[in-house]
């Protein structure tokens, strides 16, 4: 294994085995004295009815301003198919990924978006949206 460097001091997720982990690690922003969006995508994610124990499937996109972290995509990746297997309503998922993001980076601006594939004739987008910065969230044009 590689010597970490401080640039990636505090990972642990980075360059070890695959394994779902509600963990999103970070490391430090170099830009913080500008404002730009970072966004993260996937159509993978799958998570079970709570109810009915049926699987559910989403595109879930996360846009963020980040301040002072920003979120490495490897833990991310992992924080996803934690809930694999998790029985969890759409919108209650979306709103603890947005809780999540907020206690791992506290960026600027953040929204997530799960766009979830249609089951029994009906299909759910949930989003939530956190703002710590004003001043961000208008410099990107939102």
């Amino acid at each position: 294994m590689k010597k970490k460097t401080s640039k990636t001091t505090g990972l642990t997720i980075l360059g070890q085995e695959a394994k779902p982990s509600r963990k999103l690690e970070s490391f430090p922003n170099r830009a913080t004295k500008r404002y730009y969006m970072v966004t993260l995508e996937t159509d993978e994610f799958t998570c079970i009815c709570p109810l009915t124990k049926q699987p559910d499937f989403a595109s879930i996109q996360v846009q963020y301003v980040p301040d002072k972290k920003i979120v490495e995509s490897k833990s991310f990746k992992l924080y996803l198919w934690s809930f694999r297997n998790k029985g969890v309503f759409h919108e209650h998922f979306v709103n603890i990924m947005l809780d999540d993001f907020i206690k791992a980076i506290d960026p600027h601006w953040c929204k997530i978006i799960g766009d979830f594939n249609i089951r029994g004739g009906v299909g759910i987008s949930v989003e939530a949206e956190h703002t710590k910065t004003p001043e961000a969230k208008e410099a990107i044009g939102l």
